[in-house]
């Protein structure tokens, strides 16, 4: 039998789909060869198993094997199973109690019941004596209501022990889906040099049901735009990691590694299907398997008074494909584990604000944060949490975010911006004598500026867009002139506002519908 030695977790890495565990042991050479790190992930990926040592001794070999264990490998697991039974006897012994509450209530109700005909006959016959009957009842009483209230605890305590069972239950059942009852054993055979020497091994293997992804926090003060950049962490391993040195990785380690190759794109003439009666022949159906055989492909694995509290972040190391982050101080991540946080970086970036407007669709005005990473980082794909000055906004996904590349955040409404759409003019003629008829219609937009700063609002309207040759657009009349318009119809003007000023924008416009045609989509 091979000697186990204690090898704790020392380093994990993780990738988007997966992590590489790394662990190590020292132990003596007294005449034993066989090693054994038992206790492992069933399913960790063998091919990724790597032994490595130092000291006098070669390593011959290793051998990885799955064990089968009557009770969960997890420790934590195991833990709750065994104060689950604990819990459970505890149960039946109050159960019992409560059984056996029941039946003295039931037989002193019964006794009194008897007892109380019983009196009554003897006290109208005179062979009771009154005080004699009042002492036994008194008696049964006493007795009966001790019973029911010791009954009444009991099942009180019965009913909350039970409730405590079932979030056990609860508890035990989630992590029974991510961690297993077999394990595996990886052992390395040495071969020794010297004798009673003490040598050191280090064991890593790749193990799924583990994965990171990027998250963030933006918080909007004035001017100032702070990212907290971290990486969640999932895993459910079924072990746990303890503090140690973890890095998150963008590297995508695949199953197989192998260079795409072309193969030859050959063009044939369309071949007509087989007629039906020459499917017939073979009885109209298909092979065994009832068609063809899908493909088989491989898964990819408010703040308080006082300076603010500084968050550590990690540090980054570029490689030619991917970049592994390094948290400031060691990590402990349990199995089961799920959105674990660790920040990655810190960034104090600058914004223009702005406000943003559509009054055709929403009479708001949306205040705009237009950000440029001037970091060094490229920040990946996630979900951010924005916040303006002590106010959460709400979420967002950022996409890549490149230096040097420019971020447009909403940060919610603003309602001392106000924004007014009227109709100021419409008319719609009968047909002429060409046959054409005119609708004509005009929109005052008023924005007003009730800040105590000075505004800088993005106002978006549009024109109607013909798609038939009978429908003409005429007469587009925009007050004052935009900064841009599109071939649909969209009109962008920048407007900047003093504090207590407004501006009116018009948008107006003619639309001519030929003879016998029916207009589609008008609105008011």
């Amino acid at each position: 039998m091979p000697s186990t030695v204690e090898a704790p977790i020392v380093a994990v890495t993780v990738y988007p789909h997966h992590a590489r565990v790394t662990r190590r042991a020292s132990t003596r050479l007294n005449g034993e060869t066989r090693f054994a790190f038992a206790g492992l992930p069933w399913n960790l990926d063998s091919d990724s198993v790597r032994v490595t040592g130092s000291g006098p001794a070669i390593i011959a070999g290793v051998d990885v094997a799955v064990e089968r264990h009557p009770v969960p490998a997890d420790a934590s697991l195991r833990a709750l199973s065994e104060q689950r039974r604990a819990d459970q006897a505890v149960i039946d012994e109050v159960a019992d109690a409560v059984a056996a509450e029941t039946a003295k209530v039931d037989l002193l109700t019964g006794v009194a019941k008897r007892s109380g005909g019983s009196f009554a006959k003897a006290l109208a016959a005179g062979t009771a004596e009154p005080p004699r009957v009042a002492e036994v009842t008194d008696a049964l009483g006493t007795q009966l209501a001790e019973a029911l209230g010791k009954r009444r605890e009991l099942g009180i305590r019965l009913a909350r022990l039970r409730d405590d069972l079932k979030a056990l239950d609860r508890e035990i059942q989630s992590r029974q889906g991510t961690s297993e009852v077999d394990s595996a054993t990886v052992t390395v055979e040495l071969e020794s040099q010297e004798d009673g020497a003490e040598i050191g091994l280090e064991l890593s293997y790749v193990v799924t049901n583990a994965s990171w992804e990027p998250g963030y926090d933006v918080r909007v003060r004035g001017e100032d735009v702070s990212v907290t950049w971290y990486g969640r962490i999932t895993q459910h391993t079924g072990e746990d990691w303890p503090e140690c040195e973890l890095s998150l990785s963008t590297a995508r380690p695949a199953n197989t590694v192998t260079v795409p190759e072309l193969e030859p794109w050959f063009l044939d003439r369309v071949q007509p299907p087989p007629p039906v009666m020459a499917r017939a022949a073979y009885g109209g159906a298909s092979p065994a398997g009832g068609g063809i055989p899908e493909s088989v492909g491989f898964q990819n694995l408010a703040a308080p008074a006082g300076a603010p509290m500084a968050a550590r972040t990690a540090t980054a190391e570029e490689g030619t494909t991917a970049v592994t982050y390094r948290p400031g101080r060691p990590v402990a991540v349990p199995s089961g584990a799920q959105g674990h946080r660790t920040t990655l970086a810190q960034l104090d970036l600058t914004a223009k604000l702005g406000y943003i407007t559509a009054p055709a669709r929403s009479p708001e005005a949306f205040l705009r944060a237009t950000v440029v990473n001037t970091s060094d980082h490229t920040l990946r794909p996630g979900k951010a949490s924005v916040f303006h000055e002590t106010e959460f906004v709400g979420t967002t996904r950022l996409d890549v975010w490149a230096p040097g590349e420019e971020l447009e955040l909403a940060l919610g409404v603003d309602d001392r911006i106000r924004v007014d759409r009227e109709l100021a003019h419409r008319t719609a003629s009968k047909a002429t004598l060409s046959g054409v008829r005119k609708r004509e219609a005009s929109y005052d937009t008023t924005i007003s500026n009730h800040s105590p700063r000075e505004a800088v609002v993005t106002v978006l309207d549009q024109a109607p867009v013909s798609r038939d040759e009978a429908i003409t657009i005429r007469d587009v009349r925009a007050v004052p002139d935009p900064v841009e318009r599109t071939e649909l119809g969209e009109y962008t003007w920048r407007l900047t506002l003093a504090p207590g000023s407004k501006t009116v924008v018009t948008l107006g416009y003619r639309v001519d519908v030929a003879k016998g045609v029916e207009l589609a989509g008008w609105r008011e």
